[in-house]
């Protein structure tokens, strides 16, 4: 996976991820304010609108019931019976028709929502149409709004429908009751209620309310309000569990949401249902959402705006180091670093300073080295030549002993050339051990030369050990304090070298017989040139491996000295450069 801070650029990144952050907090802040809002604000409606239908439902019910009470009664008034069971002739029922009829429209007059009263009967005696009481034939009941659910029941409530009267069509509620009496079925008595007197109820003061009145069945009686055909009743009623609550009632097909808020009194077989599109109740949401979000796109903006001077900001430093940067070169025009900057970017500033100055250090230290190297390029093709003219002069020298007669003085020339061989090794810092014992063999031999007699030396090693590599000229300088200062007071003496190699660890030991480390007082003074050359050797064995190797000086029991010096066993000629660094 790519890591976007490695890849883009800082002031975009910044820019980009402060802005998309504000975005989403800001889409999330309105979306939960409208969720939170919407469902306290369908809370809220709901909880008021169900007490309102509970005082609507106590009114309509009274009102109602009322009218039950007046058909329960006219359906057991003797006169009616009287009317609709005795056969009598012509006249006499047609002044008993009326006397009902009378009766009748006392009761519609004295009740002002009653539309009119229809009896249904055999035989009736046929009044006046333009009459609030109206006597039918029983035949004539079929296909009322009432009349299916009348067979199965005595008495039943219709929902809102029109019927013909002298002023036109109106609109009524129908409560049908059968009357029978000893068993037998004599009619029907129907009182017709003004809907709109029962729709004004319902809608109290909110002429816009959509309310409904349902029968126990989930019938729909009456309604105010626009309710569409699409409002899910049958939805409502199944999620409908208490005889009072709501609900959400969620809309398929496109459809509207709706919230359904219901209450049905004990006492009552009616249930009052107020429908609100979940749109009017989430409106307020909605300009909660609005506002919240005008605000947070104010905020955005000025957020953005404030993330866009801070990058600018934050990436302006680190641009200007940059083009320093691409503008910097060795021994160019020097480049002034900002100082006003006090935080982090004035630590960067100052540290951008110092490593300029210190690659101008570094820069000017490799001029200098790079003259020196080539003066000692010039000095080593020099000190090539010296060496040539020694070895001519010496080959000059020992022809000359041997055509004299000097064999010794030949010999000596001889192992002097061999020593100064060694010794130069082509500018080598390392030898091969053969070649430094083949060089203190050739000074040990000049020294039995000059001794005659008296001097001895055995070298103790190994063939194997004879390709080991070790810095040159460690052996001369220790054998030779052996003479000069061991033996100094001596006509004899006799010197062992041992070298072995345990544990990757090459082991020199130089023994001597002479007078040891604690000299007489009578002793000549030490020279110059051998302290020299032993704190040399101690210092190159320092500088070239550490302090894990060295040079210890001990003195013999039986008298005269010990050196042991610990060198690393090399198999292949190392880079004294290298080892200086390492070290």
């Amino acid at each position: 996976m790519i890591n976007p801070f490695k890849k883009y650029r800082i002031d975009r990144l910044f820019f980009y991820s402060f802005a998309t952050l504000i975005v989403i907090v800001l889409t999330s802040t309105v979306l939960i304010s409208f969720r939170m809002s919407s469902n306290e604000l369908a809370q809220t409606t709901s909880h008021y609108q169900h007490k309102l239908l509970v005082e609507l439902n106590k009114e309509i019910s009274s009102r109602l019931q009322t009218i039950e009470q007046i058909s329960l009664s006219l359906s057991r008034d003797e006169q009616l019976i009287s009317y609709l069971r005795v056969q009598k002739d012509e006249y006499q029922r047609y002044q008993e028709s009326r006397n009902v009829a009378q009766t009748l429209a006392n009761v519609t007059y004295s009740i002002p929502m009653i539309q009119e009263i229809d009896l249904y009967m055999d035989q009736p005696v046929f009044g006046d149409s333009k009459s609030y009481i109206q006597f039918m034939e029983r035949s004539q009941a079929s296909g009322r709004v009432w009349f299916d659910a009348l067979q199965d029941n005595d008495t039943t409530w219709s929902s809102e429908h029109m019927i013909p009267s002298f002023q036109g069509n109106v609109p009524v509620m129908s409560y049908a009751r059968k009357i029978i009496y000893d068993n037998k079925y004599l009619g029907i008595l129907v009182i017709q209620i003004k809907a709109e007197s029962i729709r004004s109820t319902l809608a109290g003061q909110s002429t816009e309310a959509n309310r409904l009145i349902l029968s126990d069945t989930g019938k729909l009686l009456l309604h105010t309000g626009n309710i569409s055909n699409h409002v899910q009743l049958s939805e409502w009623l199944q999620h409908k569990i208490d005889d009072s609550g709501y609900t959400r009632i969620r809309g398929e097909a496109g459809l509207e949401d709706n919230l359904f808020v219901y209450s049905k009194s004990p006492s009552s077989q009616w249930t009052l249902v107020e429908v609100t599109p979940w749109g009017q109740i989430s409106a307020g949401g909605y300009k909660l959402a609005e506002a919240v979000g005008i605000i947070g796109i104010v905020a955005i903006l000025l957020t953005l705006l404030l993330a866009l001077w801070l990058s600018k900001q934050f990436t302006k430093p680190i641009k200007y180091l940059i083009s320093m940067m691409s503008a910097y070169s060795l021994g160019g025009k020097k480049i002034t670093v900002p100082m006003d900057y006090e935080n982090e970017f004035g630590y960067l500033f100052l540290g951008y300073s110092k490593q300029n100055e210190r690659i101008e250090e570094l820069y000017d230290s490799l001029q200098r080295r790079h003259e020196q190297q080539r003066k000692a390029e010039i000095e080593a093709l020099q000190a090539n030549i010296n060496p040539h003219f020694l070895y001519n002069t010496l080959d000059q020298l020992n022809w000359m002993a041997i055509t004299r007669g000097q064999h010794e003085i030949s010999r000596i020339i001889e192992l002097m050339g061999r020593m100064f061989r060694i010794g130069l090794s082509n500018g080598e810092s390392f030898v091969t051990l053969a070649e430094e014992v083949l060089h203190v063999e050739s000074y040990l031999e000049i020294q039995q030369l000059r001794w005659k007699t008296g001097l001895a030396y055995t070298i103790t090693l190994s063939s194997d050990l004879k390709k080991l590599f070790l810095p040159k000229l460690i052996l001369q300088p220790f054998v030779e304090n052996c003479i000069i200062h061991g033996f100094a007071v001596r006509s004899e003496g006799h010197i062992h070298i041992n070298i072995e190699v345990n544990e990757n660890t090459l082991n020199i030991v130089i023994e001597d017989d002479g007078v040891g480390l604690q000299m007489g007082p009578d002793a000549p003074h030490q020279r110059n040139t051998g302290g020299y050359g032993v704190r040399n050797v101690k210092e190159r064995i320092k500088v070239y491996f550490g302090n894990r190797y060295g040079v210890v000086l001990t003195p013999r029991i039986t008298g005269g000295t010990r050196v042991h010096i610990t060198l690393p066993a090399l198999t292949s000629r190392p880079d004294p450069a290298a080892m200086g660094k390492e070290q």
